[in-house]
């Protein structure tokens, strides 16, 4: 594993080697790919709700198939830039573990639900499966004498990978006020142990291609559903006012200080190419079209960030702190257009809006009635570290990791279970 180095390797608790002749890295993919938080992701949506789509529109994503084909692109991106595989494969399997039900609008709702414990962060609660939630590995708690669970217990670098937001609430480097963040407060130990050493809030080089590897595949992938599921017609973005409604919605979510001109300039390079679908009746070849598209704007996402870091970090290994990833900004802006495309026409309907409504009525409904019944309605995982609980605060926290772990479908099945009338 050239470019690392031994304490890249060490875990929070140390184990020893079950079989000789695996790498640390390749152990730690494994331990997420057996993971049942990554089974989970099945059962939770990524955009298009399975069977809302046309008869003909292939299966839709779920946030298990998303996952999957960003490890895909981290794995090929990373070694084509000289870092670990394995581990650059783990960061992006591991990236949407702590997603709610309901994606990023569950997200939002459980945050309200736990406001009084440190709020909620999809991508703090990945931290916490891996190093606490996930059961896989126990030692005894030195405090207590009672078996602790350290999650799956990943290498020091690969936990440091699957971080994408390395600082703890309000602590944003640009942002205080930011939502964004990778640690809660209790988890704070672990976090600690894994940055050491590192310089300030920077995201180490295999975490920077696990981001870009997420923003090309659902950027990419999130259109390929759009035009399967009969909800975009690509004759739309050659005409105004539909234009200028994507260009707004990408300087306003996706590229922030990008004015119209050179949005309309990145997207109009992409319907430039020979292989863009400007059409799409679900026949097997159009199919076949739409999938060489994806194909070519994945490579032509990944090729312009390996060529401009190479071209900046030179050409041996690049790996942890010895580099940055560097994405050209005129792929950036064509990434950033795509997203807004699948925003505009996929995630704006109406129809997504009232979803979204009742979605977050489950979510804080949810939150209501388990702070009232729990320990009823919790898993036993949940049952017993809510007996565990020193105070309103973990217990709260305990609630909030309960409705995190559900899927979609469990999430309405247990909300319908305990606000029946007689409940």
């Amino acid at each position: 594993m050239s470019g690392y180095v031994g304490a890249d390797l060490e875990r929070w608790a140390p184990e020893p080697d079950k079989r000789p002749g695996r790498t640390a890295f390749q152990r730690d993919r494994a331990r997420v790919l057996h993971s049942s938080a990554l089974r989970r992701l099945a059962g939770k949506t990524q955009v298009v709700t399975p069977g809302t789509t046309h008869s003909w529109d292939a299966s839709p994503r779920t946030r298990l198939t998303h996952s999957l084909e960003c490890a895909q692109v981290g794995r090929e991106l990373g070694a084509a830039l000289g870092a670990d595989p394995d581990l650059v494969e783990m960061a992006c399997l591991a990236h949407d573990l702590g997603h709610p039900p309901f994606g990023h609008n569950g997200e939002r709702a459980l945050d309200e639900v736990a406001a009084d414990c440190g709020g909620f962060e999809g991508n703090a609660q990945s931290l916490r499966l891996l190093a606490r939630l996930e059961p896989k590995r126990f030692v005894t708690d030195p405090a207590t004498d009672e078996p602790m669970s350290v999650g799956v217990n990943l290498t020091r670098a690969a936990l440091d990978a699957a971080t994408k937001y390395p600082w703890p609430r309000g602590a944003h480097p640009t942002d205080p006020g930011s939502r964004k963040f990778g640690v809660y407060q209790d988890d704070l130990p672990v976090f600690e142990w894994f940055r050491a050493g590192a310089p300030g809030n920077r995201t180490c080089f295999e975490a920077q291609i696990m981001d870009w590897s997420d923003d090309v595949a659902y950027s990419v992938h999130d259109v390929e559903d759009g035009l399967h599921a009969g909800h975009l017609d690509p004759a739309c973005l050659l005409a105004e006012p539909e234009r200028r409604e994507v260009f707004a919605v990408a300087a306003a979510r996706y590229a922030p200080g990008a004015d119209p001109e050179e949005l309309a300039e990145a997207l109009d390079r992409l319907l430039d190419q020979e292989w863009w679908p400007h059409g799409y009746d679900g026949t097997a070849v159009a199919q076949a079209r739409l999938k060489d598209a994806t194909s070519q704007l994945i490579g032509r996402f990944c090729l312009a960030a390996e060529g401009a870091t190479r071209a900046r970090w030179g050409s041996g290994p690049l790996t942890r702190y010895r580099a940055d990833l560097v994405v050209p900004r005129a792929t950036r802006l064509e990434c950033a257009v795509l997203k807004a495309v699948a925003d505009r026409y996929v995630m704006q309907r109406p129809d997504q809006e009232l979803l979204r409504a009742e979605q977050r009525v489950v979510i804080a409904e949810l939150g209501a009635a388990l702070a009232a019944r729990a320990p009823d309605g919790l898993d036993p995982q949940f049952r017993t570290l809510f007996a565990q609980a020193a105070d309103d605060t973990a217990r709260l926290r305990v609630i909030v990791d309960q409705i995190a772990a559900l899927t979609d479908a469990s999430a309405r099945s247990l909300h319908a279970r305990l606000t029946a009338p007689g409940a």
